[in-house]
């Protein structure tokens, strides 16, 4: 017997809530519905969101100056260094690494409001996790909403400790939400915004592009594609002026290291390379071999499910970003990053991973408030780094 389907949330939005396969109605306990396994609603998710970074944040409070640990933790020091460098339109010095997108808005949140780099990159790494992970449930469902914002540590910590992933997913879910509405002006304009974040959201210009030509709404796809030409040349601009090289960004992804110079390579050769060249902590392996199989598993779902296939037909924006996207995550030739920063990299493919593997994510609200507790203080613990926790805990305790 088949299961019943999620019913669409209201009559604008598309019916691929229909195609998330709920296991069985919802679970009655002698005779009343139990609470615990309805659909975490709106309000939840907003809850569990903000109380998961809480966590996270007094976490890092207990043993370390919170604005110190922002200052080391990734790339936030460089993203406040372009920021900088943008606000006062003072290049002189500026090496050129991540993309701008991210440091342009935090100049201009800077600008506007007065507040500090640091200030500015918290609050557009805090808000744009809140609003992803809403948009998330507007996208699938409560359940992956809240398993897609409290599962992943990299996630966590660059919301909390700044990075350009929860705006670029931010940008990103947006455009999906403008592409099911049929708003292609704004879907593209939202998806070019995430490229010059991260440039990885070609994928989902090119969505949109490859969607219009089928559709052949030739007028809508010279449109699309004019927004995203001129996003682009606006980014191009100061790094030819400055710079000589409109492409500076671009080419600075490059390393000695590239098997052949590719950026990509052969699937899984430069995660092999980089386990055996590169010690690593059992627990670090654990955790990032661990991500490899559950997206690899879920990309096994995606190619032999029928249902999966049908959700990629009626959304083809997302199928056309998903689908380059895993082949990239899988093919990366940067050995020293490729396994490391595996999660890192996989998190705008996690509500597909969800989704693939719908049937199997315990649906239990429980089970999400307590992974609200262990998950921040586990990726806390790993953003200090476990051994410098474990000492800390031991002098207190001995002291």
């Amino acid at each position: 017997m088949s299961s019943p389907a999620i019913p669409p949330r209201s009559a604008r939005q598309s019916p691929a809530h229909q195609l998330i396969p709920r296991l069985m109605p919802t679970p009655r306990t002698g005779g009343r519905v139990n609470q615990w396994k309805k659909e975490p609603t709106f309000k939840e998710i907003c809850c569990l969101v903000l109380f998961g970074l809480s966590v996270f944040a007094l976490t890092i409070l207990l043993f370390k100056n919170y604005f110190a640990t922002v200052d080391i933790f990734g790339d936030s020091s460089a993203y406040m260094s372009v920021a900088s460098a943008i606000r006062r339109w003072d290049f002189h010095g500026l090496a050129v690494k991540q993309f701008w997108g991210l440091p342009y808005a935090m100049a201009g949140v800077s600008k506007l409001t007065g507040l500090a780099d640091r200030t500015a990159l918290l609050l557009l790494s805090l808000v744009p996790s809140l609003l992803a992970a809403v948009l998330a449930r507007d996208l699938w469902d409560g359940w992956i909403a809240g398993y897609f914002a409290l599962l992943n540590f990299d996630w966590l910590q660059r919301s909390c400790l700044g990075g350009s992933e929860p705006l670029f997913v931010c940008l990103l879910f947006a455009s999906f939400v403008a592409a099911r509405r049929r708003r292609w002006l704004l879907a593209s304009l939202l998806a070019s915004l995430a490229t010059i974040v991260r440039p990885l959201g070609v994928f989902a210009l090119l969505g949109i592009g490859v969607t219009l030509l089928w559709q052949r709404n030739l007028r809508k796809f010279a449109a699309a594609t004019a927004i995203g030409l001129a996003v682009g040349a606006l980014y191009a601009i100061p790094l030819a002026t400055y710079f000589g090289d409109p492409l500076a960004t671009v080419n600075s992804y490059h390393s000695q290291q590239w098997q052949g110079g590719w950026l990509f390579g052969f699937p899984f050769y430069a995660i092999i390379k980089g386990t055996l060249i590169y010690p690593a902590p059992w627990t670090n392996l654990v955790l990032s071999f661990g991500w490899i199989f559950l997206v690899l598993g879920a990309v096994v779902a995606m190619a032999t499910s029928n249902k999966f296939r049908a959700y990629c037909r009626a959304h083809p924006v997302e199928a056309v970003f998903l689908v380059p996207y895993l082949w990239c995550l899988f093919t990366y030739n940067y050995p020293y990053w490729a396994r490391g920063d595996f999660a890192r990299f996989a998190i705008p493919t996690l509500p597909f991973v969800l989704l693939a593997l719908y049937r199997w994510l315990p649906k239990d609200r429980r089970i999400l408030w307590g992974l609200a507790i262990v998950s921040p203080v586990l990726a806390a613990a790993s953003a200090l780094g476990v051994v410098n926790v474990v000492h800390i805990l031991r002098r207190t305790i001995g002291g």
